[in-house]
Order: structure tokens, then sequence, then C-alpha cells
């Protein structure tokens, strides 16, 4: 992951196609999907972050 103190920026891409590469995803379908759950768990890990601060 990408962070700044108390939050969540995006996910380190390189990684992520690796690890969609080693559980045998193709590395089309990897990038289709990455941008749309990128966002989804960056919202909701912020939103967990923030949630903790109070």
């Amino acid at each position: 992951m990408r962070v700044l103190p108390g939050a969540v920026i995006g996910w380190d891409m390189s990684a992520a196609l690796a690890l969609g590469s080693a559980l045998g995803i193709c590395p089309p379908a990897i990038a289709e999907l990455l941008p749309a759950l990128e966002a989804v768990m960056v919202r909701r890990v912020n939103e967990q972050i923030a949630a903790n601060r109070d």
C-alpha cells in the first residue's frame, strides 16, 4: 500500500499484479479489475482509520 500518516492513498500495483499472477489470474483481467478494487478498498480503509480516530 501507498500511505501517508493517517491515510491510505493507493495500492502498490506492481505487488498487486504479481499477487494476481501468482494466484493464476490472467494479466488482462487483473489490469481491468484492479482500479475498481483499489478505489473501494482505499475508501473503506480510510473510513476505518477515521472511525478509529474518534
